[in-house]
């Protein structure tokens, strides 16, 4: 191969590591959005505001069942299960099949942008 072609396929594997796909940007204010419209009807991200659900105020990065005075099911308690980004990913898109037998009644967020969104503002809830 010629010193010219391997620059090219360099440049081009540089670059596609370098610029971020649309499909994996996160955009906070819009997963904002998202949490408005999906989740505040039985969560809260406000410090120490109960709601249906557990407060999801500095959600990423805690262990499933780990709010206090909630009443979580046996389920989520022994989850073993640490809200991070991947795992949020997976829940929130089914919850059910991550978590048999939890009591949310939330069907999942089946599109992929919007979940990476709502990840995205989850994380800024410290």
């Amino acid at each position: 191969m010629s010193n010219l072609k391997l620059s090219g396929l360099a440049t081009l594997a540089v670059l596609s590591v370098a610029v971020p796909s649309p499909a994996s940007a996160q955009d906070a204010a819009a997963g904002e959005k998202v949490f408005k419209i999906q989740c505040t009807a039985c969560h809260s991200a406000v410090p120490g505001r109960k709601g249906i659900g557990p407060n999801l105020f500095g959600v990423v990065g805690r262990s499933a069942g780990a709010v206090p005075d909630f009443h979580f099911t046996d389920a989520n308690k022994n989850s073993g299960l640490t809200w991070d980004a991947t795992t949020l990913d997976r829940y929130l898109q089914a919850p059910k099949q991550v978590v048999p037998g939890t009591s949310m009644t939330y069907v999942g967020l089946k599109d992929d942008t919007q979940r990476a969104d709502l990840i995205a503002y989850l994380t800024t809830l410290k």
